[in-house]
């Protein structure tokens, strides 16, 4: 049985999600269990279809439209709740995968959605052969730490500096 490793996906350049999706779908082809999950995001992306055609499970809440920063109280609250579901799905049913992404787990961490102390508990007490992917902007040292992969994806040039908004099948 192979030792799983951590690769976190990290910078502030477009790919970090399109990381751990390479990641899953390369894992899947070589018949693995494979469970995504996202965090973070408020709508719907357009690459949850092919992952779960593929077989991939993909775990994700969609309550809410709204940045963080623009939520009440009380809608940070309920989200918090919902993000928190998300990762003790995974603390749960992490014996029935091989890999696990956790897409905008950075995120989740920075705005408080997620217990940063929980989850590198998490990572330390994972099964032996669970490979854990990780993406984000901004990780603590303690979560680089962490990792025993760790790209950087940096912004050369995007569009949106030039006012061209996401657009969906490219960033998301």
């Amino acid at each position: 049985m192979e030792q799983g490793l951590v690769h976190l996906y990290t910078g502030d350049g477009k790919g970090k999600t399109t990381a751990g999706i390479g990641l899953a779908v390369r894992a899947k082809g070589a018949g693995k269990r494979v469970l995504f999950l996202q965090f973070m995001k408020g709508m719907a992306t357009s690459e949850t279809t092919p992952l779960k055609s593929l077989g991939i499970e993909v775990v994700r809440k969609e309550s809410s439209p709204k940045f963080v920063f623009a939520m009440t109280p009380e809608e940070k609250a309920s989200y918090r709740q919902e993000q928190q579901d998300c990762f003790r799905y995974a603390k749960e049913h992490c014996m029935d995968f091989d890999l696990i992404v956790f897409d905008e787990a950075v995120s989740a961490i920075s705005e408080g959605m997620i217990d940063e102390d929980d989850f590198i508990a998490f990572l330390g007490s994972r099964p032996f052969s669970l490979e854990v992917a990780i993406t984000g902007r901004k990780p603590s040292r303690r979560l680089l730490d962490c990792a025993d992969y760790c790209s950087e994806i940096l912004m050369i040039s995007h569009p949106y500096e030039r006012g061209i908004g996401a657009r969906l099948g490219i960033e998301y």
